[in-house]
């Protein structure tokens, strides 16, 4: 991930989108069958695929646990408050129009440190009252938090639900990934949720999968089920806990015996007592 400054948002000029190195938010795009992307982007994604070759598949099966949770969130749990850390760039069934489907009036705001998911994400949403975009670095929870346009429609008084959907694997070990996470839900109040799904250690084909992610991409931690369940301490874990994400309350049945590719990701939802 790259620092993009002090973490508010700016309109995108010229020469601020870095077309020379690979994006988080670009590479996931490609796997996700986009169009804003660019070359040195889409030469990752075909690094990754020679590793995995499901690993579209992967991308998928994430966006698809990203909705079954905004969907608890909003229609269960009643939450009406969220910010969704490192949100990539828009895409089919983003968290807003799941969140605001169920729950009108539900207030999203997007956070990417990619400065083109600010210039597609506000053209999405110009007529969207209730959703913000932001570029600004997650490791930096403090100006998130503080950030005028978080206070205009966030009400940390509020339970308010934080998403680190796709991301937290991308923090290597030195960020202090479980001190950002604390951060962040320290700053809301109880009955708060935490949404977080992660590269998973299942063996020695992740092991290879996470060569490939750090030599091109320079992020992408594997880790084991323990550790992503580590990141919920002092949360109420929701059933089924942190579970390879086609078992995270599924729409229809799943099979037990699940594909290496299904196997690759695991996350789990968490509420503030």
């Amino acid at each position: 991930m790259q620092d993009e400054g002090n973490g508010r948002a700016a309109k995108p000029g010229p020469g601020s989108i870095d077309t020379t190195k690979p994006s988080i938010a670009r590479a996931y795009d490609v796997v996700l069958g986009g169009k804003d992307n660019y070359k040195v982007d889409r030469a990752v994604a075909d690094q990754l695929r020679q590793t995995m070759p499901h690993i579209d598949d992967l991308a998928w099966l994430n966006r698809e646990a990203l909705g079954r949770t905004v969907r608890h969130l909003t229609a269960e749990a009643g939450i009406d408050q969220l910010i969704d850390l490192g949100a990539g760039l828009p895409t089919m069934e983003n968290t807003h129009q799941v969140a605001q489907r169920h729950l009108p009036g539900a207030r999203v705001v997007y956070v990417d440190n990619d400065p083109i998911v600010l210039a597609h994400g506000r053209a999405l949403l110009q007529e969207n009252d209730d959703t913000f975009v932001i570029t600004a670095d997650l490791r930096r929870p403090r100006e998130i938090l503080e950030h005028p346009d978080v206070r205009r429609l966030i009400d940390f008084s509020r339970p308010v639900a934080i998403l680190l959907v796709g991301i937290l694997h991308h923090l290597h070990d030195d960020e202090d990934p479980q001190g950002i996470v604390d951060a962040y839900m320290d700053a809301v109040p109880s009955g708060s949720h935490l949404v977080i799904t992660h590269f998973c250690d299942v063996g020695e084909e992740a092991q290879a999968l996470q060569d490939t992610f750090l030599s091109f991409l320079g992020t992408g931690r594997f880790r084991t089920v323990a550790e992503i369940e580590s990141y919920f301490t002092g949360l109420d874990l929701l059933e089924p806990g942190v579970v390879s994400l086609p078992h995270w309350r599924p729409d229809k049945p799943v099979r037990t015996d699940l594909q290496l590719f299904e196997r690759l990701m695991a996350g789990g939802v968490g509420r503030k007592p």
